[in-house]
C-alpha cells in the first residue's frame, strides 16, 4: 500500500469540504433545536414542529447515504456501507472500462485534437522568430549529440551487415527501368545530354591536337603525312560542326536516337530477362566491391562532419535557413487553410493510430495505481474531490425534507 501525499490543491479542497460539512451539520442541529422547542405545540408552531421533524429525517437520511460511500456511519459495520474502501478495485476496473470505451479511443482523440485548434496555435507560436530560434537551437544540440554518439564502427556494421545485403537481395532492374522510363517521359535526361554535348564541343574546340593525335593513330602508315593531316583536320571540322548542330538543335536526330535508346533500355530493364540479369550482376559487382564500403564510410564521415559544423555555427546558412523556413511554416499554418487541413488530418490520423495501438496498454495503469492505494486513504482522496459537492445533498435533503413535512402536516390538518 502507498501513502498519498496531499498537495496544495488538496488542502484547499479539504478546507472547502470542512466548511460545507459544517454548514450541512449546522442545518441538522438547527432542525433538532427547532423541533425540541416546538414539541407538543399547536397552531402555527405545530406546522414549524412538523417541518423541523421532517427536516431532521431528511438530513439524517442523506448524511447516512453520503457517509456510507466512504466509511461506516458511526463506525458501525452496517452492510453495504464504506463502499469506496471495499469496492475500490471494482471501481478502478469499471473506471478503466469506461475510460477505454468512451475516452481513450482513436476517434475521440482525433475529435479532441481537431477541435482544439492546436495547429493554428502551434503556427502562431512558431511564427515568432524567438520561438523558431529556440526550436533550431535545441534541435541542433540534440542532432549534434546524437551524431556524436554514433561511432563509425556502428555505421560500418549497419551498412555491411544490414544495408548492403538487403540491397543485394532486392532486384534493382525493374525499379531502375521504371525510374528511367519516368525520367525520359519527363525529359529530365535532356539536361544531362546538353551537358555532355556542350562539354564535348568545348573539348573539341580547345584540344584539336589531342583529337589529331587520337585519330592519327588509326591512319594508314602507307599514306603521306600531309594527306593524313588534311583528313584529320577535315574530321575535326566535321566533328565540331556535328556536335554544334546537336547542341543547338533540340530535335536533332542524335538527340532523338538517345531518347529511343533510353526508352528501349528502360523497357528491357523491366521486361527482358537478359538485360535484367546483366543489371543485377552489375549491381552485385558494385555493391560487393571492397571500395564500395570504404567510399560509403568516407561519404558518411564527410556528411557528419559537415552537418555538425553547420549546426554548431549560430550564424551559419543552415541554421538561418531552417529558422526562416520554420517562421514561414508558422505563417502558413495560420493563413493557409488547405495546408492546415492536411496537417490536421495527418496529425489526427497519427494520434488516433497511437491511441488505438497503445491505449489498451495505458488504461490498466488506472487499476494498477488504485490497487496500491490503501482503502481508507483512497476514500479520503476521493472524498476530497467530490465530498464538498456531496454536502449539498445533505443540505438539499434537510430543506426538501422540511418542505415535505410541512406539506404533509398541512394536508393532514385540512383533512381533519
Amino acid at each position: 500500500m502507498t501513502t498519498i501525499a496531499l498537495t496544495e490543491a488538496d488542502e484547499q479542497r479539504r478546507r472547502g469540504l470542512v466548511r460545507m460539512r459544517t454548514v450541512a451539520t449546522s442545518l441538522f442541529v438547527f432542525a433538532i433545536v427547532v423541533f425540541a422547542l416546538t414539541l407538543h405545540r399547536d397552531g402555527a408552531l405545530g406546522y414549524v414542529n412538523a417541518t423541523a421533524e421532517a427536516a431532521m429525517v431528511g438530513a439524517l437520511a442523506d448524511w447516512f447515504a453520503v457517509t456510507a460511500l466512504f466509511r461506516h456511519p458511526l463506525g458501525l459495520p452496517i452492510p453495504h456501507t464504506a463502499l469506496v474502501p471495499r469496492k475500490k478495485d471494482v471501481f478502478a476496473r469499471s473506471l478503466e472500462d469506461f475510460v477505454a470505451g468512451h475516452f481513450l479511443t482513436g476517434e475521440a482523440a482525433r475529435e479532441r485534437f481537431l477541435g482544439s485548434g492546436a495547429t493554428v496555435r502551434f503556427g502562431r507560436w512558431l511564427a515568432v522568430p524567438a520561438n523558431s530560434e529556440r526550436v533550431v537551437v535545441h534541435g541542433a544540440r540534440l542532432t549534434t549529440r546524437a551524431l556524436d554518439h554514433v561511432s563509425d564502427g556502428e555505421v560500418r556494421e549497419l551498412v555491411e551487415h544490414s544495408v548492403l545485403p538487403r540491397l543485394v537481395r532486392e532486384p534493382i532492374a525493374p525499379l531502375a527501368g521504371t525510374l528511367l522510363e519516368q525520367v525520359v517521359d519527363d525529359d529530365v535526361h535532356r539536361s544531362l545530354v546538353d551537358l555532355v554535348v556542350v562539354e564535348a564541343h568545348d573539348w573539341l574546340l580547345d584540344n584539336p591536337e589531342k583529337f589529331a593525335s587520337v585519330v592519327g593513330e588509326r591512319a594508314p602508315t602507307w599514306t603521306p603525312l600531309w594527306v593524313n593531316s588534311i583528313v584529320v583536320d577535315r574530321l575535326h571540322t566535321e566533328a565540331l560542326k556535328w556536335v554544334r548542330d546537336v547542341r543547338d538543335d533540340t530535335r536533332h536526330r542524335m538527340r532523338l536516337a538517345v531518347d529511343d535508346l533510353l526508352r528501349d533500355l528502360a523497357r528491357n530493364l523491366q521486361e527482358d530477362p537478359s538485360t535484367m540479369g546483366r543489371a543485377e550482376e552489375l549491381k552485385e559487382t558494385f555493391l560487393l566491391h571492397p571500395q564500395t564500403m570504404d567510399t560509403a564510410m568516407s561519404l558518411w564521415g564527410i556528411l557528419r562532419r559537415t552537418l555538425v559544423e553547420s549546426l554548431d555555427d549560430p550564424e551559419g546558412r543552415l541554421r538561418t535557413r531552417i529558422q526562416t523556413e520554420l517562421v514561414s511554416l508558422g505563417e502558413r499554418l495560420q493563413h493557409d487553410a488547405e495546408l492546415r487541413a492536411r496537417v490536421d488530418r495527418r496529425a489526427g490520423d497519427v494520434l488516433a493510430g497511437l491511441v488505438d495501438t497503445y491505449g489498451a496498454e495505458l488504461v490498466p495503469v488506472i487499476s494498477q495505481v488504485i490497487e496500491r492505494w490503501d482503502g481508507k486513504e483512497a476514500a479520503d482522496r476521493i472524498e476530497l474531490h467530490v465530498g464538498r459537492d456531496l454536502q449539498f445533498i445533505r443540505i438539499n435533503g434537510t430543506v426538501v425534507g422540511g418542505l415535505a413535512g410541512l406539506l404533509i402536516h398541512t394536508v393532514s390538518q385540512l383533512a381533519l
